[in-house]
């Protein structure tokens, strides 16, 4: 069958490499060719230098333009056709290269990997010992220590057999010294790989590992060393401390989902013990069939007391799952821990006869399952969250700790609302919103937590909600509905010429995958005309615009067919477990054009997300659906509105604005709130 008329065979040279033979597809404009033709000989001169050349300075500069031009994805598939990888393993086993020649060798193999090309499977167990052990050998070589950190990070995250054998070579003894230093890149990628370790150990040995990590005082590390370590913490640490925190709470999920054993003594004996803390009671009666039944009573009584909804068998109340037998090691660790709150609160509520007593025993039940809900235990880490909280990391029990703050607070809120048990479930509401309140603030200890709740009373959330609803005052009258749908279409343009400016000025985009940290990105903006969509890779997160000209490639308007979201996405309909992930899902969007071309995209929040799904419909004729898109028209047909109703007869608006007032002479008024 002869070759498609499109497609020439041409004879290329390049110096210092052999003669290639290179099929060339006319149909592909000049510039991709180009990229071909020269990644294609520029890989055969890089091998050819790297296996023939006695000259370590030639060796040494093959290596430095491997390691920058591995980023590309042609350039990757070139050279790993041509068994590159194997070439650079090699090397690193043969352990003759030391300095710059090893660090350069170790990112052009992280760069090449990245790719997703490779699987992670096919390397040996000598090249994984000698790669961990470059963790201890180069602790002061800053640039191999943080490769090494990331191939053993992504060597746990992509293959089951190799965490076993990273597991075996790396210990977290040997990894603690990483966090004590000053470097925070170095401690991102210590922490990764701390992170990816628990995270793929079996259920059977992840609270092994968590007592060697309570062992090795890793909270206090990190709290001292990161946390409050005089430099800002970055997204990337950030997220980091967000996975080992969620990672952490994790732990409880096991006894979140245990149901309590009305027939096992030992479980039984912690409810006796929360009875005599309360009560101290005295020594047990005689074992006689009279003193059983008055035992029985009193124990049937105390247990009421306790505000337990199963006054007779208290251990029923511990069988629904979450959150299980949690609930009652939270209330043992409260009153063992905190013996005299514990006692005050239940002698308090023991005491009322006015149907105002707030009972212990449901409440914790319930305390314990919403706290659960909102620390999200038994899920997944996201991929794009930085949402870590200081205070989990200044205490060794910290879920145990927020509980026993929380517990107190919700009876001090029962008290101020005076509820009864029919308005348990609205306290709980309160309550919520009083610890979510209390958490957005992100108090750095437990006691400024406990603090910044002493000043969200009930009194003062009713404040805020009666602010919140007179600021989101929806007027329904007919004229003002009117008027609303008379300036509707003016707000709308508004926001669609916001957005299409956004995409004008362009984001930059983090190329994800299983191995979140690979200082990856690519830009995307639109052209100032609105016709064409510019993008390309960077070597760096910018600062500030790109220009159109330095980003490679274009898409123009014109040959967009669709715009799709979340699921329905190509590169979200791939196997793997980052692309399961419901925060990924929800950041993620494609453009499709042609008949099988797509740009893929992952939003860095939901407020670019919907920044570029609202201008992408804008552009292609099409509603703006987003959620950005229907508060940005409340909140501005809110303030058109009352602007338009504000009585300004005889008020001269001026037509300049008025004159900046001098500094004053010190600043001793600022108040400094934290």
């Amino acid at each position: 069958m002869p070759p498609p008329a499109d497609i020439v065979k041409v004879a290329i040279e390049w110096p210092g490499a052999f003669p290639k033979l290179m099929e060339i597809d006319q149909k592909k404009p000049l510039s991709s060719i180009i990229k071909e033709v020269c990644d294609g000989c520029f890989v055969d001169f890089v091998l050819c230098v790297l296996i023939q050349s006695s000259s370590m300075d030639a060796k040494l500069e093959a290596l430095k333009d491997l390691a920058n031009y591995s980023r590309d994805v042609t350039f990757a598939q070139e050279f790993i056709n041509l068994d590159g990888i194997s070439l650079l393993t090699q090397m690193v086993e043969s352990g003759t290269d030391f300095g710059d020649m090893l660090s350069f060798t170790l990112t052009a193999f992280v760069e090449l990997m990245d790719h997703g090309i490779v699987s992670w499977d096919t390397f040996s167990v000598a090249f994984i010992k000698k790669i961990a052990s470059y963790v201890n050998k180069f602790a002061s070589d800053i640039s191999i220590l943080q490769r090494s950190l990331a191939i053993l990070e992504s060597m746990v995250l992509n293959s089951h057999d190799l965490y076993q054998k990273v597991a075996q070579e790396i210990t977290i003894g040997q990894l603690i010294p990483h966090l004590q230093g000053t470097d925070q890149e170095i401690q991102t990628y210590t922490i990764a790989v701390i992170n990816a370790l628990f995270l793929k150990a079996p259920d059977d040995k992840r609270q092994e590992m968590a007592n060697i990590l309570a062992q090795k005082q890793l909270r206090s590390i990190i709290l001292t060393h990161v946390i409050r370590a005089q430099r800002a913490i970055n997204n990337e640490m950030a997220h980091q401390l967000y996975v080992l925190q969620v990672l952490t709470f994790n732990l409880l999920e096991d006894r979140m989902m245990t149901k309590m054993d009305p027939q096992d003594q030992a479980q039984r004996d912690i409810i006796f013990e929360l009875r005599r803390i309360a009560f101290d009671a005295e020594s047990e009666p005689n074992n006689s069939s009279g003193s059983m039944e008055k035992r029985k009573s009193m124990y049937t009584r105390d247990y009421k007391k306790l505000g337990f909804i199963n006054h007779v068998n208290p251990a029923l109340d511990f069988t629904q799952t979450p959150p299980g037998m949690l609930a009652l090691d939270n209330m043992l660790y409260f009153a063992k821990h905190h013996q005299d709150a514990y006692i005050r609160i239940v002698l308090e509520n023991s005491s009322r006869e006015d149907k105002h007593e707030c009972p212990f025993g449901r409440s914790s039940i319930e305390l314990t399952k919403m706290l659960c809900e909102i620390l999200k235990v038994g899920e997944l880490p996201s991929e794009t969250c930085n949402d870590f909280h200081p205070m989990f990391f200044t205490h060794d029990r910290s879920f145990e700790e927020f509980f026993c703050i929380c517990i107190q607070l919700l009876n001090k809120t029962w008290k101020e609302m005076r509820a009864t048990s029919e308005d348990f479930n609205k306290v709980m509401q309160v309550v919520k919103e009083q610890i979510m309140r209390a958490l957005t603030t992100k108090p750095s200890s437990l006691d400024q937590f406990k603090s910044k709740l002493q000043n969200l009373s009930y009194t003062e959330i009713l404040k805020i909600r009666q602010s919140e609803r007179m600021n989101q005052e929806d007027f329904q009258s007919r004229p003002i509905l009117e008027l609303k749908e008379k300036i509707q279409p003016e707000i709308l343009e508004l926001i669609k010429q916001q957005r299409l400016n956004r995409l004008v000025e362009g984001t930059c985009f983090r190329k994800l995958n299983s191995r979140r940290r690979q200082d990856k990105f690519w830009y995307c903006r639109l052209s100032p005309n609105h016709k064409v969509l510019h993008y390309g890779d960077l070597e760096e997160s910018p600062q500030g615009e790109v220009p159109h000209d330095s980003l490679q490639d274009k898409l123009p308007v014109a040959d967009i067919k669709a715009v799709v979201t979340g699921k329905d996405c190509p590169h979200m309909k791939e196997k793997g477990a980052l692309k399961q992930n419901k925060e990924v899902l929800e950041l993620a969007f494609s453009i499709l054009y042609d008949s099988s071309g797509q740009l893929n995209f992952i939003a860095p929040d939901k407020h670019e997300y919907c920044v570029w799904t609202d201008g992408l419909n804008a552009l292609l004729g099409k509603d703006m659906l987003s959620d950005l898109t229907r508060n940005d028209l409340d909140t501005l047909l809110s303030m058109e509105i009352k602007l338009r109703l504000l009585d300004l007869e005889n008020i001269q608006i001026p037509d300049a604005p008025p004159p900046i007032p001098k500094e004053p002479s010190n600043y001793d008024f600022v108040y400094d709130c934290n």
